[in-house]
């Protein structure tokens, strides 16, 4: 369907093959449990049997001819340098660390998502995250769209919110490989890295990565919150934020009640969910305009502004 829509998938081709692998040893103490990089690549070893490889071989083994208990016990010992015998494949699937990009997400009707817009290699395991975080940006815009309540040029906004992340994911993945590289820099690298993800800041900006949480839209608010994830507040009555939006509408928090901002939401009542309610910590913010995948539209630390959030909601929810 990409190339049908004319779209291009350009990108970097891979350095290795990449071994998933289950199965029986002789002699599995040659080997030591965790992960070791050698000068041939890198494995990890979970015993009894478990164990992942990284042969960088340009990836010229991936899908080329089938698995056998002879081709990886002959990986094995070449990587790890062990003399270890496979006794029975029980599992085993390859892998590459090609990483490639649709030049576009959309072309009128064919919209891209997951897989079809993006691959990366597995590790770190930013591939799911990514693919789920396409369809909640491009779900709620596709059933307004349908609806036919969709302001003009929403679709359009899954593309240029979207593309961004993906680029930054697969260069995510890229950095990773440049650390796995055998070679002396790149084990100098890794340490350096291990260091800073020693310090607080460090790993902070490490875990924000792979979580995505320090994911931001480029919304054009002024507001810090918008265009990043909405905190799961929870609200004096025990309910939190997450589940307000399961009915796939959006939601204006509003933590100081107005009569004129509740009267105001009113006009797209069916699309968004009014609450006002207090907070148990609500971050200094008087009022939050959430979109139906979780995603900040407008804030306020002030009282709020019916202008400003009138705009907002015009903006993704149409007139």
């Amino acid at each position: 369907m990409r190339k049908a829509a004319g779209i291009s998938f350009s990108g970097t081709e891979p350095e290795f093959t990449g071994y998933s692998v289950q199965a029986e040893l002789a002699c599995a103490d040659a080997l030591q449990p965790g992960r070791h990089y050698t000068a041939e690549g890198m494995y990890l070893f979970t015993p009894p049997g478990t164990i992942a490889m990284t042969d960088f071989d340009g990836g010229a083994f991936h899908r080329s001819a089938p698995i056998t208990r002879e081709h990886i016990e002959a990986v094995m010992r070449k990587i790890s340098g062990a003399d270890v015998t496979v006794t029975k494949l029980e599992l085993a699937t390859t892998w590459t660390d090609r990483a490639c990009q649709a030049s576009a997400y959309r072309n009128d009707r064919v919209l891209l998502a997951g897989d079809a817009a993006h691959i990366h290699s597995p590790l770190g395991g930013q591939g799911l995250n990514l693919g789920i975080g396409d369809a909640i940006n491009l779900g709620w815009k596709l059933a307004a769209t349908i609806r036919g309540d969709a302001p003009a040029g929403l679709l359009d906004s899954y593309e240029r919110e979207r593309h961004p992340v993906g680029a930054r994911v697969l260069d995510w993945s890229r950095a990773r490989v440049a650390l796995m590289r055998p070679s002396r820099s790149s084990r100098a690298l890794e340490a350096i890295i291990r260091d800073l993800i020693g310090t607080p800041d460090g790993a902070t900006y490490f875990a924000e990565r792979v979580w995505g949480v320090s994911i931001r839209y480029d919304l054009g608010g002024s507001h810090p919150l918008v265009g990043c994830s909405v905190p799961d507040f929870v609200l004096s009555d025990g309910r939190r934020v997450g589940s307000l939006l399961r009915d796939g509408s959006g939601l204006l928090l509003d933590f100081d009640p107005s009569q004129s901002i509740q009267a105001l939401a009113s006009r797209w009542s069916g699309r968004i969910s009014y609450v006002a309610a207090h907070a148990r910590d609500r971050l200094g913010l008087q009022a939050v305009l959430v979109r139906p995948d979780g995603i900040v539209a407008w804030a306020s630390d002030t009282a709020s502004d019916e202008v400003a959030v009138g705009r907002a909601m015009t903006l993704w929810f149409g007139e």
